[in-house]
């Protein structure tokens, strides 16, 4: 081989050696969020201690920090959203999710803004940076209009009190331990996390979770409660979890108590799990059925069933309806909604709840049909 060409290959290695190097320097990017079905992928062990042995109480799930490598090679990359990115996380995946500003075409995932957008706004959008300036001259435009004096005497409504989505803690540790106690506990239970209503092969089918089937019809959830429950959704979807914390007692067993503090009318959870007709679950020794659909024909009715999949909603305790003592305990209450048609349950709280404070409601509601005498 002559001089040239080795000296020629012996260059292309040495670089070759270079760009290796710099793709292992490269630092790595960090999850902000990690939500709890990714916990669940990595929840392997549950310590389960009394908390009255010496040890003392450990109720953790070993969860290690994921990290997501960029898989480009550096060289500018042939993606479309390569140039066109969030302007947060700095990424341009989920392009379906990215809002353009159409003042300054910026682009934002939903789930980055704060507060997040749980949907695609309609009509003219702009990011936060140009709506600080569009909001003064939009204010001015809008004081130098005449009022115009009303006619008539004035009208007073009762203004009806709207659902409020929860507040994550703003702590990323601490919405982990969260999580994690949820884990530890799903885990278990050997159930799975389930945070919708599911249907599965043998019980009841999705058409048959139809809000018109109810007994005396089934209260409507208004358009603003909607959005605070999609809201809700999408936050806990996105790693802010609501601030509860899963414990166990040696009395109740599983219990959930608020990690800060939670306002009056909050929305707390959706009962999810699986759908099943309540004919079916007559016998079941499920301690943890919910009535879904009360319908006029008995063989119509529906209950939720998490026995396999469900959320934290599964681990709220219930109060004894016979002891007024007990009775002081409830701060939640759990009611059924027109959703779109389908019935859904919500958990929402009572009053203002303080930290540390457990979680308690009514499981019989109205119907009084579900034994309560030997709850604590």
């Amino acid at each position: 081989m002559a001089p040239s060409a080795r000296a020629n290959r012996r260059w292309a290695d040495e670089e070759d050696d270079d760009n290796q190097l710099d793709r292992l320097r490269r630092p790595r990017r960090v999850r902000k969020y990690r939500s709890i079905v990714a916990i669940m992928r990595v929840a392997r062990r549950v310590q389960l201690i009394n908390e009255d042995d010496d040890d003392g109480f450990d109720q953790t799930v070993e969860i290690k920090k994921e990290e997501n490598v960029d898989d480009d090679d550096g060289g500018g990359g042939d993606d479309c959203y390569s140039k066109l990115g969030c302007q947060e996380c700095g990424r341009g995946d989920n392009e379906e999710e990215i809002l353009l500003c159409d003042k300054c075409d910026k682009g934002y995932h939903l789930d980055c803004l704060r507060p997040i957008v749980p949907r695609v706004p309609f009509g003219h959008w702009y990011c936060p940076s140009c709506s600080d300036h569009i909001r003064p001259s939009m204010a001015l435009a809008k004081n130098t209009r005449k009022r115009r004096k009303r006619s008539g005497p004035l009208v007073y409504h009762k203004k009806r009190r709207r659902l409020l989505p929860y507040i994550p803690a703003e702590d990323a540790d601490q919405r982990l331990k969260q999580m994690g106690s949820l884990a530890s506990a799903l885990t278990a239970m050997n159930m799975e996390f389930s945070a919708e209503l599911t249907y599965v092969r043998g019980m009841a089918p999705r058409s048959a979770n139809q809000a018109k089937f109810e007994k005396g019809g089934m209260q409507v959830l208004c358009k603003e409660d909607v959005e605070t429950l999609e809201y809700c959704k999408l936050m806990e979807k996105s790693g802010l979890c609501p601030p509860l914390m899963v414990v166990f007692d040696s009395c109740e067993g599983y219990t959930v108590e608020a990690d800060g503090p939670i306002k009056d009318l909050t929305l707390i959870a959706e009962y999810a799990g699986d759908v099943d007709y309540m004919k079916k679950r007559e016998c079941d020794d499920c301690d943890s059925l919910m009535t879904l659909l009360s319908a006029k024909q008995p063989s119509r009715s529906l209950v939720v069933c998490p026995d396999k999949r469900g959320n934290i909603a599964r681990f709220i305790n219930g109060i004894n309806n016979h002891l007024p003592e007990s009775k002081k305990k409830q701060n939640l209450k759990c009611v059924r909604y027109d959703v779109d048609g389908k019935c859904r349950v919500l958990l929402v709280a009572t009053r203002d709840i303080a930290k540390g404070e457990r979680l308690y409601y009514d499981y019989n509601g109205h119907e009084h049909e579900y034994p309560t005498h030997h709850f604590i």
